[in-house]
């Protein structure tokens, strides 16, 4: 199985590659530049690799929520890449991207961690969030919807309520409410941690294996804060 990842959400700007169980990467945190990067990065690993889009079985994206910008970027790429070389998307959410990778960080440290709430810096003093629990091949799935609120409406699932909880995501890092409301239900807190294309990829691998294919057409970003960019009065 051959599936290209990439992911432009955040100020990571990433891609990888996933051949029958290896994985290669690319990645640089930037402020800006993102529409100029990604397309060499892919470039390279493909070339690395050996092989091209059309040998590839899909490419999966990350769908958001992130900056309206780079969440529109990383779909139209995905979509365009997978209408020239006819294949499937997998869109994957960033918040879960966010969750996998702080359970490959803190998978040695502490195996008996299954939940990880994230928070993402959503900017105006509002974080993107949701809750995902560890199934037991160790991928994170998705505890209720993603939201985005004011950081002292973020909330942990009640059925958790004196398990172990750990916590991941810049939103830590932006707003320190969210330490000061949540630190007693929480066992550790990485507020370094931003989505990439590797998680992405491994996450996708399941969802190709179970069929959970798209048209190319139906790459689309998730913003959850659609009513930002609508124009008002409409």
């Amino acid at each position: 199985m051959k599936i290209l990842a990439l992911d432009t959400a955040t100020e990571n700007c990433s891609a990888a590659l996933w051949v029958d169980g290896s994985l290669v990467q690319r990645e640089v945190e930037v402020p800006r530049g993102h529409a100029d990067l990604i397309l060499t990065m892919i470039d390279d690993l493909l070339a690395q690799a050996a092989t091209t889009l059309a040998g590839l079985d899909a490419i999966a994206f990350g769908r958001g929520p992130g900056s309206f910008t780079g969440v529109r970027l990383a779909a139209s790429v995905a979509q365009g890449l997978a209408f020239g070389a006819d294949l499937p998307v997998v869109p994957i959410s960033d918040l879960r991207a966010v969750a996998q990778r702080a359970l490959n960080c803190m998978a040695e440290e502490n195996a008996a961690m299954r939940h990880i709430l994230v928070c993402n810096d959503a900017r105006m003093h509002e974080v993107y969030w949701a809750c995902f629990e560890r199934s037991t091949d160790d991928v994170m799935t998705p505890v209720g919807t993603e939201r985005v609120s004011k950081p002292a409406d973020v909330h942990l699932p009640a059925e958790w309520s004196g398990t172990l909880v750990s916590a991941a995501g810049r939103g830590f890092a932006a707003y320190t409410e969210l330490k000061e409301n949540l630190q007693s239900a929480l066992t550790n807190i990485n507020e370094h941690i931003l989505p990439g294309a590797g998680e992405i990829a491994s996450l996708a691998v399941a969802e190709v294996r179970a069929g959970r294919l798209l048209p190319p057409e139906e790459a689309v970003p998730v913003y959850l804060r659609d009513d930002v960019a609508r124009p008002k009065g409409s």
